[in-house]
């Protein structure tokens, strides 16, 4: 089955493009475009996508503020969402992870990149552009209004801390699971003990609390 993919961005040039690069991506297929925030939150609750694919600067509405809508902590099913952006050190990418967002990529990252990001959101992972993923996150970790972060009441062990440190250097599953020598289901299962611990809802969350308590 194909992942099928939502596109909004509000320049028509960079639609066309997005789609053009993304037809010719065997297990890809584009459902449909939106030119701005409000038409994409409509497309995306008519069509269904398996992926939204949205930037962040639009007119009507946001990127975030669509993307909040759809995989906020109010969605009842969230959207798997990646953002696209221009900016790899903006406070709008930063709102959008804190969003829902699974994660974004840079328009000028390539093709590969974006195709991996997609098919690591459908799959229920995430992927940071890795050229970003460290100084956008601990820029953020450093300022003044970081609000109250919650603490693990059971403390992490050993092998948390060491995912959580490669989760927020962007790295996806099966790179975190090369690099500790364990399975795929493994790194999951520790994946999904942090999240429970630290009450955050992905992987994103994850490298966000992971820079912001100095733990990345």
């Amino acid at each position: 089955m194909a992942v099928r993919v939502l596109v909004a961005d509000d320049q028509a040039l960079i639609r066309a493009g997005l789609r053009v690069i993304l037809d010719h991506q065997p297990g890809i297929e584009v459902i449909g475009e939106a030119a701005d925030g409000r038409q994409a939150v409509a497309l995306a609750r008519q069509l269904r996508p398996d992926v939204c694919l949205f930037d962040i600067r639009m007119p009507e509405m946001d990127g975030i503020e669509a993307t909040r809508i759809l995989a906020g902590p109010q969605a009842d099913t969230p959207f798997a969402i990646v953002m696209i952006t221009t900016y790899d050190l903006d406070e709008y990418v930063y709102n959008a992870l804190r969003a829902g967002a699974r994660g974004f990529v840079l328009k000028d990252a390539g093709p590969e990149l974006l195709v991996q990001a997609i098919h690591a959101a459908a799959n229920g992972d995430a992927l940071i552009s890795p050229s970003v993923t460290a100084r956008l996150l601990s820029t953020f970790a450093r300022g003044p209004d970081r609000g109250e972060l919650a603490q693990p009441v059971t403390p992490l062990t050993e092998r948390e801390e060491e995912a959580l440190a490669l989760v927020s250097q962007g790295l996806t599953n099966a790179e975190i699971a090369d690099e500790l020598h364990v399975s795929l289901s493994t790194v999951k299962t520790h994946l999904t003990s942090l999240m429970t611990k630290l009450d955050v809802r992905n992987r994103v969350e994850l490298a966000i609390w992971a820079h912001q308590t100095h733990r990345a």
